[in-house]
């Protein structure tokens, strides 16, 4: 191989490798939730609340009619949005009773993303954004 092409190699190579160390923007799906079917309410007591992009994560021990409680894993959304729709890292704290909605997990695990909170004082809490409106097609 000559000179210019072993050169022009090796700045092909070293740009795909600059290229390769860059951080990327990407964002996860909600497709592991069952988006927009709320699952039934959860009445239990906030663990812990982690206020932290890209989304907030929530630990939660849920009753589970039996005597005991189901601890479930929740994602909500980022606290910049939560922050636009009058949410605060305060709203929740570990030992709150609230009662949770869900979007649920599609594979059945203790789990989802938050739709909306209700508050020990009844107040409700919107978290997910809203569900698009449902237009019916004439026939």
């Amino acid at each position: 191989m000559n000179r210019k092409a072993i050169a022009a190699a090796a700045g092909v190579l070293g740009a795909a490798a600059l290229a390769a160390a860059t951080p990327t923007l990407a964002h996860h799906s909600t497709a592991m939730f069952e988006w927009g079917k709320d699952g039934p309410p959860l009445k239990g007591t906030i663990v812990s609340v982690e206020w932290t992009q890209p989304h907030v994560w929530i630990t939660f021990d849920a009753d589970n009619g039996h005597g005991g409680v189901d601890r479930y894993g929740i994602e909500g959304m980022s606290p910049s949005y939560l922050n636009r729709v009058g949410w605060s890292k305060r709203t929740l704290n570990p030992g709150d009773k609230v009662t949770m909605i869900l979007y649920p997990l599609k594979d059945g695990r203790k789990g989802g993303f938050v739709d909306k909170v209700i508050l020990a004082n009844g107040k409700v809490m919107q978290h997910a954004p809203s569900r698009p409106q449902q237009v019916e097609t004439p026939r």
